[in-house]
């Protein structure tokens, strides 16, 4: 699925959150790899912690952990738009992380391969009417399902996003968490990172722009899947 632009999981440290070590991540070609490239990451990398937090003020939130469940895998670096009615999900933790892309990515740009994000995990899922676009220049991969009796499901979801909107509740939530300690889906964070968790969450007319989802068992009746002029 599917929290800024700038927003871009097993045993990270604070300044190593992804799955794989920032400090070998790919660089783009063309681009020097110099102090002023080390100091802007650094800075991204510090604008992580902030992040949740504002998401929490503005009432925004729907994604969570890249610590045990997290992604696994390099990012292509092109973002997917997803959107749906409603949202509602059982164990829920949330706090930020960096995404890399695979070596040589011709989407690295200036970032030197690495995306922040708000990761976010649910333990449980339900989303109805969903949709997923991707703008692959001209034309959209476009997929929907859940738009029937029958809502899309999930176990296990985690999402990597910049960008959510939407109206959201959630249920005993806690904030300030240290991200190593969240216990309400099955993952875990970096020691040291400011994290959030709630028992549930419910979110009308969702919207996330993301670089990453993973999940244990995802259902999507009524699937189809077609190019269109027109993303979700």
């Amino acid at each position: 699925m599917a929290s800024s632009p700038d927003v871009p999981s097993t045993g990270n440290t604070p300044e190593n959150p992804g799955s794989s070590n920032p400090s070998q991540a790919p660089h783009a070609a063309g681009h020097t790899v110099g102090g002023d490239r080390r100091g802007r990451v650094r800075a991204r990398r510090a604008a992580v912690m902030a992040v949740p937090a504002t998401l929490v003020a503005a009432g925004l939130a729907v994604l969570t952990a890249q610590g045990a469940l997290g992604v696994q895998f390099a990012i292509s670096g092109m973002p997917f738009t997803v959107t749906a009615t409603e949202l509602n999900g059982t164990g829920f933790e949330q706090f930020g992380s960096l995404d890399n892309m695979a070596e040589g990515s011709p989407n690295a740009g200036d970032t030197g391969g690495q995306v922040l994000v708000v990761t976010s995990a649910i333990r449980n899922a339900t989303l109805t009417k969903l949709c997923q676009s991707v703008d692959l220049g001209g034309t959209n991969l476009l997929i929907t399902a859940g738009s029937g009796a029958q809502k899309v499901s999930a176990s296990d979801l985690t999402t990597d996003s910049t960008e959510l909107s939407g109206d959201a509740a959630f249920n005993n939530i806690e904030i300030g968490n240290d991200a190593s300690t969240l216990n309400k889906a099955r993952a875990k964070g970096p020691i040291g990172v400011f994290s959030q968790q709630a028992d549930t969450v419910r979110i009308a007319n969702l919207r996330q722009t993301n670089y990453a989802t993973t999940a244990g068992v995802f259902k999507l009746p009524g699937l189809k899947l077609r190019f269109s002029d027109s993303g979700c």
